[in-house]
This record gives C-alpha cells, structure tokens and sequence, in this order.
C-alpha cells in the first residue's frame, strides 16, 4: 500500500517543464515595458514562486506596478506561452498508476487555476487528478501555503482521507508551504531548485522511478 493518504502536486517543474514558455513570456514582458531583459538563467529563478511576488521582489516594482506587469504577461502567456510546455518522462505513467491505485490526488500550484487546468487539459493529464488547485486568477490566493490549505479541504470535502498527506515539489517555497499545514514534502530534483532548496524535505526524488518508490508503490 502507498505510505501516504494523499498526494498533492506542484505543477511547474514537477509534473512539466513549463520554463520555456514562462521565460521567453517574461523577456517579451520586459520588452513591452523598456525593461532591460534577464538572462535566461535569472528568468528560471521565476519559474514556480507567484509571479505577483516575482515582479514585486526580483523586478522591484511597486504593488501597482508589479500588477500591470503581471497583467501584460498573462495576456500573452495565455495565448502563446502556456502550452509551451512537456510532460517529464514518467511523471504521466506515475500519476496514472497512482490514480488507478485510488490513491487521491490533487494538483497545489501557484499558477492560477485556470491555466493549470489548460496545461494538463493540453497533456491529457486532467482526468488522472482528482482536485485542481491552484492561485486564484487576481493572484490575492498564490502564497503555496494558502494552496495547500485549500487542496487539503476541497479533498477532505470530497470524502478522500488526508490524515497522511505529502507534497512532492521543486522549490523551497513548495517545502515551506507545506511545512505551515504540518505536510511533508518530497523533493523532486528533476525540476528547477537547487539541491540547496530541498532543506526541509523529508526526501529526495532525483526521478520519477524513485518517487515511485519513495511513495510508497512495489512491484
């Protein structure tokens, strides 16, 4: 039997690789406002956090200024950018045997709902989670704590048993996030986090095979 009650996602850098879309929507950002454009390796910091906080934090724009750089970003990003994403190899067959396993799954990002739904909806995946959680579309939900917090109730409304959830995660605010509702998170190395970002983790994935294990399936 799987080791935990549930299983809850992040989506960018866990479940695909989203990078290429984001940054190359980020540098046309930049372009728009006659911003100078980061290099590439700067722009992946930004994939995973909320962007709102990004714009804010990394950028240094003020509150309504960071808000209409978001704004001329999801613009694009929602027409062009958003499907610029792959499935990492395993994580597709991992979801679908957990699903079959009845283990209840659900997806806890800081995208907003409805572009995590148009990603895995694009990669066939949406039927394979159970609950779709994600930020809310003016971002005020985006912080990962208030979305793991919300994916924990929307499955225990559903019925599923979350007393032995655990969170599977690239970046060190997946960690802390989870950490505030007292769930473990597992650190997928795969992703865009540095090693130095899975302190706190109670391990760590370098594959979709070893998460396998870790969660718990033989066979």
């Amino acid at each position: 039997m799987p080791r935990f009650s549930c299983v809850l996602w992040d989506l960018d850098g866990t479940i695909v690789d989203s990078a290429p879309g984001i940054t190359s929507t980020l540098a046309w950002t930049f372009e728009q406002l006659g911003m100078p454009v980061p290099t590439a390796a700067q722009m992946l910091v930004w994939v995973g956090p909320p962007l709102l906080d990004s714009f804010r934090e990394l950028a240094g724009l003020p509150e309504d200024e960071a808000r209409a750089a978001l704004a001329v970003y999801r613009e694009r990003y929602r027409t062009i950018g958003v499907f610029d994403a792959t499935v990492y190899a395993g994580v597709d067959a991992l979801l679908g045997e957990l699903h079959a396993a009845g283990v209840p799954l659900s997806l806890a990002t800081s995208k907003p709902e409805s572009l995590a739904r148009a990603i895995l909806e694009h990669e066939g995946l949406l039927g394979e989670l159970d609950v779709i959680t994600g930020a809310s579309e003016d971002e005020r939900r985006s912080a990962k704590a208030d979305v793991v917090a919300l994916a924990l109730q929307r499955l225990r409304e559903r019925g599923f048993d979350v007393s032995a959830p655990v969170l599977v995660g690239d970046r060190e605010h997946d960690i802390e996030g989870a950490a505030v509702h007292g769930v473990p998170t597992i650190f997928a190395a795969w992703g865009y986090g540095s090693l130095a970002e899975s302190a706190g983790a109670i391990a760590i994935a370098r594959d979709p095979a070893e998460l396998r294990t870790l969660l718990g399936l033989v066979g």
